[in-house]
């Protein structure tokens, strides 16, 4: 998963990034929840 933020035009070209076949920005999007429910279980505050 891409944790974000993007550097366009210096790591990915912004053509990639906004093609319809890219997953990027959903992938930014959905894996800070997704880190911040494991960070929360593993403090031991169950999500």
């Amino acid at each position: 998963m891409h944790p974000g933020p993007i550097n366009r035009g210096v790591e990915i070209d912004s053509a990639v990034v906004d093609g319809k076949q890219s997953v990027i920005l959903p992938q930014v999007t959905f894996g800070i929840a997704v880190r911040m429910a494991v960070m929360s279980i593993v403090a031991g505050n169950e999500a």
